[in-house]
């Protein structure tokens, strides 16, 4: 059995705003993220947002996604702070709302990026990608990449993930060895 530090869920639950992580929170951020992201439909979801569409009607209609599937996760997604909604009307119809991102759901971008990249490398189309990456600026090629704080990319090969320091727990000196040590096999 898992420990509670280890394991969790959000606290979502109908009629009921969500306010935060449950007391049983992961203590692995990419775990965490994967409790609202980690289901297929929810990146699908923020890509028709990314794109534009922001009806019900019109992600439905992209993705061909059943209405119930639909509604739990933007349900999921609003009340995890990624999407935000307005209410509008259109003429003859009653309101309804409409999807947006917020600051949190717009920092996936990258994220969208970083799985567009991946795919295109390790599982390409025989007729090419289905979206090209470019800058606004100057129409140039761009990639998903890790930067040092100077703003220099720096190869993927050269980063290590090592443990934040946890509550009454020495961290490691930041002379290197946890580095070496983090690198050993």
């Amino acid at each position: 059995m898992r420990s509670p530090a280890s394991c969790g869920r959000w606290a979502v639950s109908v009629g009921r705003q969500l306010s935060g992580l449950a007391d049983d929170e992961p203590a692995c951020s990419i775990e965490r993220s994967l409790q609202i992201l980690g289901e297929r439909w929810s990146l699908l979801v923020l890509r028709e947002v990314f794109a534009g569409k922001h009806k019900f009607a019109e992600i439905q209609s992209s993705l061909g996604i059943a209405s119930n599937l639909l509604s739990a996760r933007l349900k999921l997604l609003v009340e995890a702070g990624v999407l935000d909604t307005q209410t509008y009307q259109d003429p003859g119809s009653r309101p309804r709302q409409s999807y947006h991102l917020t600051a949190a759901g717009h920092d996936l971008r990258v994220v969208l990026v970083a799985l567009q990249q991946w795919g295109d490398r390790h599982r390409p189309r025989p007729s090419g990608p289905s979206a090209l990456r470019r800058m606004r600026s100057t129409n140039r090629p761009v990639h998903v990449g890790f930067l040092d704080d100077d703003g220099h990319e720096v190869p993927a090969t050269d980063i290590v993930m090592l443990g934040a320091a946890q509550p009454g727990v020495a961290h490691p000196d930041t002379d290197g060895q946890a580095v070496r040590q983090a690198q050993r096999p």
